[in-house]
């Protein structure tokens, strides 16, 4: 019910972005793939992404999952999140600064893996809805552009990662290339203008989260007028 009312109101948006004579706008799923990815928690060990900013790179044979294809704007973002267990989500609290949070960051990739935040959503508190698949209508939309990068930032931690997948799927983070395997010194891209590095991926992992984002409609071409 409440994910067929979002896509009611998508296209509700996107009609809005019509310019006569041009193509419409169009609703995408920035970060679909064609299976689902269910967190691995409650399973042992229950390993969740914290205190980084990340995104796939690659599930199987489909690369850049998480790059824009077009103009346009993000409304939404969605995660599905597992349900760590009693003891688990205390450990996690008490040594990751607190209930799980996260949001998206928008970023401009450069060379050598470089990442600059152009937009940034709210962070939201994740705790509430441990075992569902959210979505968070943004209230005020981010804009991107084409080639521009969808990640998920998260400043404590969250029970976002599908483990044991095959070691074709890479997701990378905005860790030091020599802190690969410090998960608790933060390092997540929360601030516009933040500039870091890449150089951290992972294997066999997903990171379960996407973004719904609504096109800019491309201006029709000028009609020349027939030569006499």
């Amino acid at each position: 019910m409440y994910r067929t009312f979002m896509r009611l109101l998508f296209a509700a948006l996107a009609a809005t972005f019509v310019v006569p004579g041009a193509a419409s706008a169009k609703i995408i799923e920035v970060g679909g793939a064609s299976t689902e990815a269910p967190p691995s928690c409650p399973a042992s060990p229950c390993e969740v992404i914290s205190r980084t900013t990340a995104f796939q790179t690659r599930v199987g044979a489909k690369r850049r999952l998480f790059r824009v294809p077009a103009d346009g704007r993000i409304v939404a973002w969605s995660i599905t999140l597992g349900t760590p267990k009693p003891k688990v989500r205390k450990y996690f609290e008490e040594t990751l600064g607190g209930q799980a949070q996260a949001a998206i960051s928008v970023l401009k990739q450069g060379r050598r893996r470089y990442g600059r935040v152009l937009a940034v959503s709210p962070r939201q508190t994740l705790t509430p809805y441990f075992g569902e698949t959210v979505q968070f209508p943004l209230i005020t939309s981010l804009p991107v552009e084409k080639d521009n990068i969808v990640a998920l930032s998260v400043p404590t931690w969250a029970p976002a990662l599908q483990l044991g997948v095959a070691d074709d799927t890479t997701w990378r983070a905005s860790r030091d290339k020599d802190a690969c395997d410090d998960t608790q010194t933060q390092s997540a891209q929360t601030d516009i203008n933040d500039v870091v590095q890449y150089k951290c991926a992972y294997r066999t992992a997903r990171l379960t989260y996407t973004a719904t984002m609504i096109t800019t409609p491309v201006p029709p071409k000028p009609v020349k007028p027939p030569q006499r």
